[in-house]
């Protein structure tokens, strides 16, 4: 506690006199974990943090939502899934619902448990919906190896995978976003390594850090983009250096571009982004069901005054959705940021985003 109260006056020094700064944390875990822990409200008025495409769930697209409602509707499929894939809203329907309807759609905690699934069911063709970031495609890549290596026929990957650093690039060239440094996704990191961001001082000139999960670690890498600000620097600060490597995890980027190549990417809200995305290399075509039993979806263009897109380049407070908390709540979502657990608009709704003295 002592450490952690002698962050926050550290926070508080550097931040006195500067104009209005705005970080941007690039973790939907860290939005999460700031939210929990109440260190919005305890930062000083001029430093702002705002959430940004850090939730995989949340930046995937209707189509490809449509595209799993479809497979799971065939007969002798099974989907699998991360839980808050459920309610996800696709352009027609859910998961959830067609799941209630007779689909058979199974929840998993991993990929690898699709392994069993696909051996227990041979009759039946398992389909993993590998949505992620660089912190889980290792492990849908490791199961394809797996899946592979155990001569499976019936196991298969409906891939929408994305990488970070293109998205950060983007949000940089858009002016809309406005930001002064970023608070950089520990879990990424670990994968990828701390240089693999080095882009963001070396283009940008813009500051960043690298930080954990608990209160204090947070609140390090908060204190470090302050002192660059300060200073008038900026580099990629590693705060969370117990599990962050300069190189990264460097098995597990083997086995990422064994399985996987880069590839164009639609991100809600934020259109095609060049080369921040991943799809199975021609090797492994056999585990790729787009490949192997394509389905056509006809997205269903509907109106909405759902603000996401908004929400999710950190261009507006989710509070500043006119269906904020009206029509769209937990039990009843109309977009993703509401759904997953670890969106923003879910995370403001539960934990709520004013401020408090200290």
């Amino acid at each position: 506690m002592a450490d952690t109260l002698k962050l926050v006056k550290k926070i508080s020094r550097l931040a006195q006199g500067k104009h209005h700064l705005r970080f941007m944390e690039v973790c939907g875990t860290h939005t999460v974990a700031i939210f929990r822990s109440g260190i919005r409200q305890i930062l000083p008025d001029n430093v702002e943090l705002v959430s940004g495409p850090g939730c995989p769930v949340c930046v995937t697209n209707d189509d490809y939502i449509d595209k799993a409602i479809a497979y799971a509707r065939r007969k002798n499929f099974i989907v699998a899934t991360f839980g808050d894939m459920l309610k996800v809203p696709g352009s027609r329907s859910s998961l959830a619902a067609v799941t209630a309807e007779g689909a058979d759609v199974r929840i998993v905690y991993s990929p690898l448990d699709c392994v069993k699934l696909a051996e227990e069911n041979p009759h039946k063709k398992i389909i993993f919906l590998a949505v992620g970031f660089e912190t889980t495609a290792p492990t849908a890549a490791a199961t394809v190896l797996a899946a592979q290596s155990r001569g499976s026929k019936n196991l298969f990957m409906l891939s929408a995978q994305k990488l970070v650093p293109p998205a950060l690039r983007l949000l940089l060239d858009d002016a809309a976003v406005n930001v002064d440094g970023f608070l950089l996704p520990g879990h990424v990191a670990v994968v990828i390594g701390a240089n693999a961001f080095n882009f963001l001082p070396d283009e940008f000139n813009i500051p960043s850090a690298i930080g954990g999960f608990e209160a204090e670690e947070i609140l390090s890498a908060l204190a470090s983009l302050l002192e660059q600000v300060d200073d008038g620097r900026a580099e990629v600060s590693n705060n969370y250096r117990s599990v962050v490597k300069s190189e990264g995890n460097v098995a597990a980027q083997k086995i990422l571009a064994q399985v996987y190549e880069v590839t164009d990417a639609d991100w809600r809200g934020m259109g095609t982004i060049p080369a921040s995305g991943l799809k199975m290399r021609d090797e492994f075509a056999a585990f790729d069901i787009e490949r192997v039993e394509p389905v056509d979806v006809k997205l269903v263009k509907k109106k909405s005054a759902c603000r996401c897109g908004e929400v999710l380049r950190g261009v507006i407070k989710p509070t500043d959705c006119p269906l904020f908390g009206k029509a769209c709540k937990p039990l009843h979502a109309i977009g993703p940021c509401m759904v997953s657990v670890e969106g923003v608009c879910a995370a403001w709704f539960k934990y709520g985003g004013g401020k408090f003295s200290f």
